[in-house]
């Protein structure tokens, strides 16, 4: 058996970070269904920026578009088409999975990420644009976000909320979620056919808090903490998610069928070359959770990943200790959270701009 497989007999569901137009038309993305039991496809604007930006196979397509149309349009229309292909191979996963996996993931724009109404705006017109059961629309963790998530998931929207870094920002997604599911059930709609995944970023916290520990005049106790602080973060995320998803305001949404806002691992590549390339996955195993690895990840995995059943809630007291360590050494873990959320919104900024000029450039090549 694969050991991809093997992960969903820990209750975890395996994703891939990736999509391009070849991946899903050459048939690799069936094979890694059939083969190592995929469960969803996660994108970005960073990873449309490389497919449609970097590489040859969207030269062709883009010659259909009439000149009067902007970039900005090109590229939905295309990145519409892929996700609609892709959704149309994990279907058959959502089907059988009765709609706990099987989705693909289309983020709204990075420029809205600070933008609650116009964030709502584009997510249901993305949703409608798509129009497939299996799509999730991706919004930002951000303090715009969140009261965006409550809204979209009352209206019967399936989130994922992506760049969340601090327990504290999960805490209220989660929130908005339960608060989205008792304003759709008030209203009418179905909430057992709801989904919803809340996209923690792993690797970066580790950079970022390494980065501070690596400036500390206390060597000994820095290198001791080096690495920690990433997997802690997440196991105390973890232990937040299963008292969030319990008690009696969850148990009567679970009585009409509501399916829990799972954790979802993203940022799972090792970006530290010391690190083990498998470290994000190996140490994230945990039931109910979501882990979305890039390609070179889950070819890492399934060569020669260690299965740690239950890994996520093992040694909780000791992510405690990691985190009370690392404010007792003057680290600044408020301000490294919110400095990653605000990198990321940039980051996809700028890739978004690259992937609009890319278009531009290759469609005057064409004229």
């Amino acid at each position: 058996m694969s050991r991809l497989k093997e992960l969903e007999e820990c209750g975890q569901s395996v994703w891939i970070d990736y999509l391009k137009r070849s991946f899903v038309e050459n048939g690799d993305l069936r094979r890694l269904i059939e083969r190592d039991g995929l469960k969803g496809l996660t994108s970005n604007p960073s990873i449309f920026e490389k497919a449609i930006g970097e590489g040859e196979e969207y030269r062709q397509p883009l010659t259909a578009f009439d000149a009067s149309r902007s970039a900005m349009d090109v590229y939905e229309s295309l990145a519409i088409a892929d996700i609609q292909s892709a959704a149309a191979e994990l279907r058959p996963v959502y089907d059988a999975s009765k709609g706990r996996d099987g989705y693909v993931s289309l983020e709204c724009s990075p420029y809205l990420a600070n933008d609650t109404e116009a964030t709502i705006a584009e997510a249901l017109r993305l949703h409608a644009a798509v129009d497939r059961p299996n799509l999730m629309v991706k919004v930002p963790g951000t303090p715009a976000g969140v009261p965006a998530i409550r809204h979209l998931i009352g209206k019967g929207v399936n989130v994922n909320i992506t760049l969340l870094f601090a327990v504290e920002a999960y805490e209220q997604v989660a929130e908005a979620y339960i608060a989205g599911l008792e304003e759709l059930q008030k209203a009418g709609g179905d909430i057992s056919r709801m989904a919803s995944v809340a996209s923690f970023f792993v690797s970066r916290v580790d950079t970022a808090i390494d980065a501070q520990l690596k400036t500390l005049s206390d060597k000994q106790a820095a290198e001791k903490l080096l690495g920690k602080g990433a997997i802690a973060n997440a196991k105390l995320a973890y232990a937040r998610y299963k008292v969030l998803f319990s008690g009696p305001r969850w148990e009567k949404l679970a009585s009409a069928g509501a399916k829990p806002q799972r954790l979802l691992w993203a940022s799972t590549s090792s970006k530290n070359p010391a690190f083990k390339d498998t470290i994000y996955v190996e140490e994230l195993i945990g039931r109910d959770t979501v882990n979305t690895v890039p390609p070179a990840t889950l070819d890492a995995f399934r060569d020669h990943g260690v299965i740690k059943p239950d890994a996520i809630e093992t040694d909780v007291a000791g992510a405690q200790a990691v985190f009370a360590a690392l404010k007792e050494h003057g680290v600044p873990l408020g301000e490294i959270m919110d400095k990653l959320v605000e990198d990321g919104v940039k980051l996809f900024s700028d890739a978004f701009d690259k992937l609009l000029g890319a278009i531009e450039k290759e469609r005057g090549k064409l004229q």
